[in-house]
């Protein structure tokens, strides 16, 4: 990441939500959804509880994207992690900054662990454009 774009976002990853702006995979039309986001060192990721969302999908299919979060706007694209070690220091990023809803992730993963609930959890990194 080129080091003024890691500056900017430096400066606005203590907040809580981003404005992730994708592309309908079958429209191409543009959609907003607020999500969670962390910056970990210099990698930003975003994740999900539910990799069938609609944005999910269509970010997938088209991983061109563009971040608004607390007066700065970011383009970029987003890569789907599909390796499990990438996707748990995401997730691992993702509890530590929103530490209040650890209890509530705990449960999904002993929910997981035992059968009851299936993981649907995703996460993605974001590169962002100078």
């Amino acid at each position: 990441m080129e080091p003024d774009v890691l500056a900017r976002l430096k400066k606005v990853a203590g907040k809580q939500t981003t404005i992730l702006t994708h592309y309908g995979r079958k429209t191409g039309k543009p959609r907003e959804v607020t999500i969670w986001f962390v910056l970990a060192g210099d990698k930003l990721y975003i994740g999900t509880a539910n990799v069938n969302r609609q944005w999910v999908r269509n970010v997938q299919k088209t991983p061109k994207i563009r971040l608004s979060v607390g007066g700065e706007t970011f383009s970029g694209t987003a890569c789907f992690l599909t390796d499990r070690a990438e996707h748990e220091r995401a997730i691992a990023a993702i509890r530590q900054k929103y530490w209040i809803y650890r209890p509530l992730m705990a449960l999904g993963r002993i929910l997981t662990a035992t059968g009851l609930m299936r993981d649907n959890t995703g996460s993605f990194e974001v590169t962002l454009a100078s």
